[in-house]
């Protein structure tokens, strides 16, 4: 499941650089090249349903650049109110490459994420860490409805483009003017600000760090089977305010 060298055999040349670098540009339709343009040829080059890109900054939760679909969005919610799953694993390691979400390993592993992926109607995973050298920027995320693994020049394709996102990445914070490491380009956008605001709320309230705060959060949410926009919207509204033990405080306000 886990490949520590998934282009062996195959190495990236020059000239399959160029050929996806032309199917970004067609799917940029002769507009600048964004985030989502690499994303959408990662799906079709992939031979998969969907994905997504989210990046990781220090201290805060991942961040939702794009998504191709519905279904890549409740994945990608799924992914941050549970803090588990293929798409977290990628982050801190190699390609995580799931052809099967339904095999016991798979259970064992994120016995949560797994099951919950599988209702919403994905059969496979394949996540594809996004890092230049010792830097992680995030995660390419992308889904497939039916069971079954990457093709060789499918996976080769895949971890180009996917170096392709990081370039565009940075590209765009360049030229955007973001010198600090909590600072993202605002084109990108925030699909879920709450979630930020609530965990720095509940940093303050608590006197916590920030990932505690979002631990704190996401136990809540998990506790109460509801999604973690849900609950961060109803602390930043001050409807809800957690206790130190992750619980509900009567206290508002």
């Amino acid at each position: 499941m886990d490949r520590n060298n998934p282009g062996r055999g195959d190495p990236m040349t020059a000239d399959r650089r160029r050929r996806l670098w032309a199917v970004v540009v067609d799917a940029a339709r002769g507009g600048a090249v964004a985030v989502d343009h690499v994303c959408a040829a990662a799906v079709s080059v992939a031979g998969v349903d969907s994905g997504a890109v989210a990046v990781i900054l220090d201290a805060t939760p991942r961040e939702l650049v794009c998504a191709t679909d519905r279904t890549a969005l409740e994945l990608e919610d799924l992914t941050l109110t549970l803090g588990e799953g293929p798409c977290v694993d990628a982050t801190t390691g190699g390609p995580v490459l799931v052809g099967d979400l339904t095999v016991p390993e798979c259970r064992n592993r994120w016995p949560v994420f797994a099951p919950a992926a599988v209702l919403a109607g994905t059969g496979a995973v394949f996540a594809l860490p996004l890092r230049v050298g010792g830097i992680r920027l995030g995660v390419l995320d992308l889904y497939r409805a039916c069971a079954g693994d990457l093709g060789a020049e499918q996976l080769a394709d895949a971890l180009v483009l996917a170096d392709t996102a990081c370039a565009v990445l940075l590209d765009d914070a360049t030229r955007h003017g973001a010198d600090r490491d909590d600072q993202w380009p605002e084109r990108t956008g925030l699909h879920h600000p709450e979630v930020h605001q609530a965990t720095g709320m509940i940093t303050v309230q608590l006197g916590v760090s920030a990932a505690v705060a979002l631990i704190r959060l996401r136990a809540y949410a998990y506790a109460q089977d509801r999604r973690l926009r849900d609950v961060a919207a109803d602390v930043v509204a001050r409807r809800l305010r957690l206790g130190p033990a992750g619980t509900a405080d009567d206290r508002h306000g």
